[in-house]
């Protein structure tokens, strides 16, 4: 380092953010981003008996749907289609999902729910209620209600 730079300290009392940047609607989204996310894996991780919210998504998706393709399982709901085929075979381990060759087309797969599947799909959605708990917590119910449909807005 030059010997003329000077190097001054972080100024303790303000946010982890460059002022120019600390009030954008990009930036304040990335950081509730990373609280939530925090959150989920957190509560995950303490709840969920080792699934993740990959895991959740496909269950719920197929609990609602009913049967799907693989592959239309992994595109609609926005999961990776090398990830989908891990946490597929995660969950047919478990006997949460079974898949079955297409008969329409052998070299696809139908994906559905199993009974299991359903009932850990329930204990997951507790779970998922108190992390959107903790995540919100700090909204009025008014607030929430206008968070959320400004984000579907946004989304």
């Amino acid at each position: 380092m030059p010997a003329s730079v000077t190097l001054r300290a972080m100024p303790s009392d303000r946010a982890p953010a460059p002022s120019r940047i600390e009030g954008r609607a990009t930036w304040l989204i990335s950081r509730a981003y990373a609280r939530s996310q925090g959150l989920l894996h957190e509560g995950m991780a303490d709840g969920a008996d080792g699934l993740r919210n990959q895991h959740y998504r496909l269950l719920a998706a197929l609990e609602e749907w009913g049967p799907v393709v693989q592959a239309d399982l992994g595109r609609s709901t926005g999961t990776d289609r090398s990830d989908v085929v891990a946490l597929l075979t995660e969950l047919e381990g478990r006997g949460l999902i079974r898949r079955a060759p297409d008969p329409a087309n052998l070299r696809r797969k139908i994906v559905s729910i199993t009974e299991p599947g359903i009932r850990q799909l329930e204990a997951l959605d507790a779970v998922i209620d108190q992390i959107q708990e903790r995540v919100l917590a700090p909204l009025s119910a008014a607030e929430r209600r206008q968070l959320t449909a400004l984000l579907a807005k946004l989304a």
